[in-house]
């Protein structure tokens, strides 16, 4: 009661950071109903104060969900999404999902989770299995895996939202014992059939992903995950204090699909990365290694390897003599990860949350993009204070836990994985030698010329498009409107004779950037509109927007437009883009509120290419192929 108590203190003193601390804690500490009641209640009066982001899920099923709700909302409000939730009718889903005009289409959801029990969609399959022949078996996984298909390609028809489908569970105790596991035909078997029909549906369909519900039964016990007594009397199978887990998994989905993800994980050494204080106990006294102790930190070197294949950066922020610590890295046996793994360092005894700051920006990712992982309560407290969007993962007493808490954040799932995302760490690398080359010069354009740039424009293409898609959520800082599309919002873009959705991939004599730069533009009348213009920060001022624009202007021309037209709505981070059209000649046509909006007469101006770019433009015109997606 104390602490909800100065919850409400804080509210009152508009110390609405200081109160979603103190929220974030109790949730923390307390995941249940009545203090997601609280919590729910509190984070609605300060939402807006500390900018969290409005998503709307709607969650079709074949059970009870709705207690499973207020936890969901809580746990969405500690990561800064502020979830608007629809609950589908009892059983309805089928009905919901054919219904062009039914109640989710008309909520307009951004995700929608269909969660279906195998005995509900496969009574045959689970209740009835011992009666059933071969034949009446492989009738029942056809029959399922049809309606499931059915439900999944009605759903794109008529919807572009997110799509997450749980799995079938296997039976706790299949119907023949032991023998199901000896014979062809198990009841397992063909759960399992369903489900792989349902993983291949995913990987067919854009903007479709498989929530492996039977892993996650399994994970937290088949026989604590039911209560056979509420299944009875109120078709809720989950037990009480398995509701959590429920919604803490589809949290692990929602996260990444609303843009709340880290970029960079930044960790300290002693007690974290390894067990013991370098500066006392030296090389050869730190715990690290295949054995117990050692082996639970080589275990969060492991997991932090996992996360740099997805895409994440990993960086170091250690109180620490630089020459001790970096030994280690170096020559330890033990260690996993090298220096070569971190894409920037911080190792020294200034301000840890300074060091963040000064983090961020070599990384050129905004502070709210990293994750802190310390075993100092202090530390941590300091940067929660200092640094409140920061993502703070504060270790416990216990090194065997450490791997799991690096796992289980949600921060650091992803829903796809770009080549990009795979060879990130590389490239920082890279841009740390152009940073060094550029001390050299006296001049940009020297600079520009030393670089031997080449851009290459082109159409979305299926192979590029989760990556476009994936530009416009995480893009920040050079972005004018700051508009997030989905996979299939953009497909459905791309593929109208009315628009363009252009990337743009950069490479360099120090390596290739990749897809970095996304421009989608739209005729309407004799202008053309600039709906969106972002580059990754990578590449920002080197120029690469200017040519960008250029094949924009001149592709415009050539449709005999005649003004371009862009607009630039401010946000908390896209001020580098906010002189973008003025220092290309727009004017300011128009004001509406922070919103400003610019145009170019196309007839007057030409945007060129700077001459320090090799640029190739790939074909422009629009031929459609057989997924709806503009082919080169």
């Amino acid at each position: 009661m104390d602490v909800r108590s100065d919850i409400d203190r804080l509210i009152a003193a508009a110390d609405a950071h200081a109160a979603s601390r103190r929220l974030r804690e109790l949730w923390t500490s307390d995941r249940s109903p009545a203090s997601a009641a609280f919590v729910v209640s509190r984070y609605e009066k300060v939402r807006d104060a500390i900018g969290c982001i409005p998503y709307r899920v709607a969650i079709l099923r074949s059970f009870t969900v709705e207690p499973a709700v207020p936890l969901l909302r809580a746990e969405a409000f500690t990561f800064g999404i502020d979830l608007t939730v629809h609950v589908g009718d009892f059983n309805a889903y089928a009905q919901e999902v054919l219904d062009a005009e039914s109640s989710v289409y008309r909520f307009a959801p951004d995700a929608v989770v269909v969660a279906v029990l195998a005995s509900d969609i496969a009574p045959d399959l689970t209740r009835e299995f011992a009666d059933l022949d071969a034949d009446a078996v492989d009738a029942a996984v056809a029959r399922v895996s049809h309606h499931i298909e059915d439900a999944v390609r009605a759903f794109r028809s008529h919807s572009r939202a997110h799509l997450i489908v749980h799995t079938l569970e296997r039976p706790a105790v299949p119907s023949l014992g032991v023998l199901d596991a000896q014979t062809n035909q198990a009841q397992s078997a063909a759960i399992d059939r369903i489900n792989q029909r349902i993983r291949q549906l995913a990987a067919e369909h854009r903007g479709v992903y498989v929530l492996d519900y039977d892993e996650l039964v399994a994970r937290h016990g088949r026989g604590r995950w039911t209560d056979a007594r509420k299944w009875l009397i109120a078709r809720m199978p989950v037990a009480a204090d398995r509701l959590i887990d429920l919604a803490r998994e589809w949290i692990r989905f929602l996260v990444p699909l609303s843009g709340k993800t880290a970029k960079a994980l930044v960790v300290d050494l002693d007690n974290t990365l390894w067990g013991g204080v370098i500066g006392e106990d030296g090389i050869g006294g730190i715990r690290l290694g295949a054995e117990y102790p050692g082996a639970a930190f080589q275990a969060v070197q492991r997991a932090m390897l996992d996360l740099s294949r997805k895409g994440i950066l990993l960086a170091i922020c250690s109180k620490n003599n630089p020459d001790d610590a970096m030994e280690v890295l170096r020559h330890h046996p033990g260690m996993l990860l090298r220096p070569e793994h971190f894409a920037a360092t911080r190792i020294n005894w200034n301000d840890k949350s300074q060091n963040l700051r000064e983090l961020a920006e070599e990384l050129n990712v905004g502070v709210d993009a990293l994750a802190f992982m310390d075993d100092s309560p202090v530390e941590c407290e300091q940067i929660r204070t200092a640094l409140p969007d920061v993502t703070v993962i504060q270790l416990s007493g216990d090194p065997l836990t450490y791997a799991a808490a690096l796992r289980d954040c949600p921060v650091f799932e992803r829903v796809t994985v770009s080549a990009e995302d795979s060879q990130r760490t590389g490239m920082y690398a890279a841009q740390r030698e152009r940073a060094q080359a550029e001390q050299t010069f006296t001049s940009k354009e020297d600079f520009y010329r030393f670089l031997h740039q080449e851009a290459e424009i082109a159409p979305v293409q299926p192979h590029t498009l989760a990556r476009v898609a994936q530009l416009t959520q995480k893009t920040n800082q050079f972005n004018v409107t700051t508009r997030r599309y989905s996979e299939q919002q953009i497909a459905d873009m791309a593929a109208r004779f009315d628009h363009q959705v252009l990337s743009v991939r950069v490479r360099d004599r120090y390596g290739d950037h990749g897809l970095v730069g996304v421009a989608i533009a739209r005729d309407s009348g004799l202008d053309c509109e600039i709906d969106t213009f972002l580059l990754s920060c990578r590449v920002i001022g080197r120029t690469v927007e200017t040519a960008l624009l250029s094949v924009l202007a001149e592709s415009a021309r050539a449709r005999n437009r005649r003004r371009l037209v862009g607009r630039f709505i401010p946000t908390k981070k896209n001020a580098p883009a906010a002189s973008f059209f003025a220092q290309h000649g727009f004017r300011l046509d128009a004001r509406n509120g922070d919103e400003t909006v610019w145009a170019l007469d196309l007839a007057e101006h030409t945007i060129a290419c700077p001459e320090w770019i090799s640029l190739n433009v790939l074909q422009m015109e629009k031929t459609l192929d057989i997924d709806g997606i503009p082919a080169g």
